[in-house]
């Protein structure tokens, strides 16, 4: 009895050290298994974080571009135009450029043309601004001498003196002078000059406008 008593107590004792050891290795290891099981999904999600990021970034920079053609589309007149060479499709990113290009040399001619127009408008304003000096100089001297100048020569008569002169001059310069081209005209200005503008010929032009003038008025 005591025998069986001490066979029963060995296998109750046995049944429970194999149940313990099953039990034992059908838990996880909280130590490194745990560990593990933790740090590959974080490892996982950082690698999907940084694919993320950079598609994130990668949509960001093509929608930037495609802002910047729709902008320039917008913004350039003959991008806007329809092109029959292309049709209804949509216009190139290089043909956008070149267009734009095109532009861009355009308004600097443009530009470079209107400062030179402004640079001209500047002169005239400067000449129109001397002008108003000595007009303003006339008009005060008048008004200082109201008496002065009643017996000089009227406008009118001096206007007439000069379209005689000139006349006269014109008639000769366009009996001896070549218009056809600047080669000509260069060839035969200086030869005119020297033959109808000498101061004998002027002095007598002058004197017989002059009596001509004279005989009218009186």
């Amino acid at each position: 009895a005591l025998f069986m008593e001490n066979a029963r107590k060995g296998s109750i004792v046995s049944r429970a050290n194999s149940i313990g050891s099953t039990s034992a290795s059908s838990v996880p290891n909280t130590d490194d298994e745990d560990s593990d099981y933790h740090q590959e999904p974080y490892k996982e999600s950082y690698k999907d974080r940084r694919r993320r990021a950079h598609t994130q970034a990668e949509q960001k920079r093509r929608d930037a571009i495609k802002k910047g053609y729709d902008d320039l589309q917008a913004i350039v007149p003959t991008c806007e135009q329809q092109d029959f060479s292309i049709g209804s499709q949509k216009m190139s990113k290089a043909i956008v450029l070149q267009k734009t290009i095109d532009y861009i040399q355009f308004l600097h001619k443009e530009k470079k043309k209107q400062e030179e127009e402004v640079s001209t408008l500047r002169k005239d304003v400067m000449a129109l601004k001397i002008m108003k000096v000595n007009y303003e100089q006339i008009v005060k001297a008048h008004q200082d001498n109201p008496n002065e100048g009643k017996d000089q020569v009227s406008d009118e008569v001096k206007f007439n003196v000069f379209q005689g002169i000139m006349d006269s001059l014109f008639q000769s310069f366009n009996a001896s002078i070549s218009v056809t081209s600047f080669q000509e005209l260069s060839a035969c200005v200086f030869s005119w000059i020297e033959e109808h503008c000498k101061p004998q010929t002027l002095r007598d032009i002058v004197i017989g406008v002059l009596h001509q003038l004279k005989t009218q008025l009186y």
